[in-house]
């Protein structure tokens, strides 16, 4: 049950976990294939620009 105050708790991590989720779903149901590839799902998840962000 939720406090009565309205106070709200956002867990940010779960909260960003979720939206890549929706997206990893969302690209496996428009590929044509029946599995995305590795690369299918870096590119989904933008790794390589957090790498590139990171400066790896």
């Amino acid at each position: 049950m939720a406090p009565v105050g309205g106070t709200a708790v956002q867990d940010h991590v779960a909260l960003a976990e979720i939206e890549l989720c929706g997206e990893l779903i969302i690209a496996a149901s428009a590929a044509d294939e029946d599995r995305l590839s590795l690369a299918s799902i870096d590119e989904v998840l933008k790794v390589a620009e957090e790498r590139s962000a990171s400066g790896d």
